[in-house]
This record gives structure tokens, sequence and C-alpha cells, in this order.
């Protein structure tokens, strides 16, 4: 290093002993008694200095009031620069600020609460909005439409200009409704992988219930059937008693409420008594008459203590 290089970053003398001057800006700036003991003097270039000074102010540990102070070429005058409240090495900072979109989580949103979705949202795609007429260039020809229309006279009893309601059969209207792409933005094939990604980790094959089941919910009579593509991978569990009850789960998720898992038997039916303690037999003092027995001579005796 020359010396020339030295020399430029020793501190000014004048800026360097300039302290009283930098905390006479510090207090002007800041609020009386906050500004404290003078910490260090730090070169900034050629007869420039800033000097630290401790800041009091509550909510502010650690942070020091800067100030910097300058000197012309050649002149014996030391000027102020500028003053402001800096953080120290181990000043009590707020987080790092986040913005709102990557701030949000699932469930924080309220009764209410409106979430506005990004123009280029990965997730979603443009859905059908044209109107129902071919495109340029399109593969259907003018003798294919009316072709077409012939047919929708035939079976409409008349041409589709002279109906109250003109027949959608075919349109792409009715073909976009029937997918469920009669919408301003679908989701997008990004969109559909990031939630069975999610649902895959909630309720998937790998979680703890499903490693601990007894069969999967493929075979389960509790899952009802979704439409599109995902339908060949995941359900809607109906089992009010399942810990996924109205969740969207993996065909290869299951728990212990599986239909099947455990059949409860038919309560037995309890046999016949063999003896009836319940009913009073009526049994007679004498036997009938007819009955061939032979009856006591003498006077019948009551029975009874004597």
């Amino acid at each position: 290093m020359s010396a020339a290089t030295t020399r430029s970053r020793t501190p000014d003398r004048l800026c360097a002993e300039a302290v009283d001057l930098a905390r006479a800006a510090a207090e002007e700036a800041a609020a009386p008694g906050v500004v404290g003991e003078h910490v260090d003097a730090v070169w900034e270039g050629d007869r420039v200095v800033t000097h630290l000074f401790e800041c009091k102010e509550l909510g502010y540990r650690g942070w020091r009031w800067a100030v910097t102070v300058a000197r012309a070429s050649r002149a014996k005058v030391v000027t102020l620069d500028e003053t402001v409240l800096l953080p120290g090495p181990d000043a009590l900072l707020a987080p790092e600020w986040v913005p709102w979109s990557e701030r949000l989580r699932p469930g924080d949103m309220g009764p209410g609460d409106l979430l506005p979705t990004d123009a280029e949202d990965l997730r979603l795609e443009p859905g059908f909005t044209g109107e129902d007429v071919p495109p340029p260039n399109s593969a259907v020809s003018e003798e294919m439409a009316e072709l077409v229309e012939a047919e929708d006279a035939e079976l409409a009893g008349g041409a589709p200009a002279e109906l109250p309601i003109a027949p959608v059969r075919g349109s792409i209207s009715a073909v976009a409704e029937e997918l469920g792409m009669r919408r301003a933005r679908i989701l997008s094939r990004y969109g559909l992988h990031v939630a069975a990604d999610r649902w895959e980790e909630s309720f998937g094959a790998k979680t703890p219930m499903a490693q601990a089941a007894p069969a999967s919910c493929v075979s389960c009579g509790f899952l009802v059937p979704i439409a599109g593509s995902l339908r060949q991978a995941f359900g809607i569990c109906g089992n009010e008693f399942s810990p996924a009850d109205g969740r969207v789960v993996s065909l290869a998720y299951g728990c212990g409420g599986h239909s099947e898992a455990a059949v409860m038997p038919k309560p037995p039916r309890p046999a016949p008594h063999v003896f009836d303690s319940m009913q009073v037999d009526l049994m007679p003092l004498r036997p009938p008459a007819d009955s061939g027995s032979v009856e006591p001579e003498g006077p019948a005796e009551d029975l009874g203590h004597s």
C-alpha cells in the first residue's frame, strides 16, 4: 500500500476533533436526553468523518446516532453533512419484510376477506371465454357447418334461426360447459400438480395413519369419486368418524374407519328358556273322577296345621 493511500485512509484531524459539532447536530435532530456517549469516529473518505453516539431512545436498543461532517480542501472550517439514526452490530431490528403474498398461509382467510389472484399466477390458465364462432383457419369448413345446421334442423324440427331457443348440441360452448372449462381461468397443469402434491402430503400413502390402516381408500365404501383427471388418484372421504372426513384423500390413503375393515356381526338372539319359571302351574287337590285313581275312604280333610 502506498503512502498516499495510507494518508488518505487516515481520518482528517479537524473532522475527527469536531465531536461537539456532531453532538449538537444529533441533539437537535433527536429528543432531549436520548443522545449518549461518543462511541467512535469512522473514516468515510477524504476529509469526511462520521461520529457515532449512543442512542438512549426506548425501543432502539443498540442503535446509534451517526453524524457525518466534512471539510473542503484547504478549508479550516468543518461543516455538517447529515444526521441519521443507524443500527449498530447488536441493534434490535424488525424482521425482514416479506410481501403479503408470501406471508399468507392456509387458514389465514376469514369471513369477508378478499384474496387477489395474480394475473400471471402459474396455477391458472385461460379458460373458454370467446364466442361460439369457429376461429380463422378453422378445420370446420363452410360445407361442414351447413351439414351440422341441416342435422340440427332435422332433429329439432326447423332451422336453428327459426327456433325460439337455438340448439347447443355440439357447440363449443356446450363442450366447454361439459368439460368444466367455461370459466375465465381454469387450473393449469402446474396448478393440478401443486394441489396433488399438497393433498398427497396431508392424506397420502406415506402418512402414519395410512401406514397403520387395514386397507386403502380405493376399496372403501365411504369414498366419494371426483370428476376430472385427478379422479384416478384422489377422492373425497365421506366417513364422519374418519380424520379425513370431507377432505380430498389419495386412493392409497387409509384409516381405521374403512368400510370393510371390521364388519360388526349381528347380535346373537338368546335361545328360549327350557323351564319357564315365570308362569304358575295349577295343581288340583283331588284327582278328577274319570282319571281312575282311588279316592281315600272317609271325609276329606282340609290341608293345614291341626
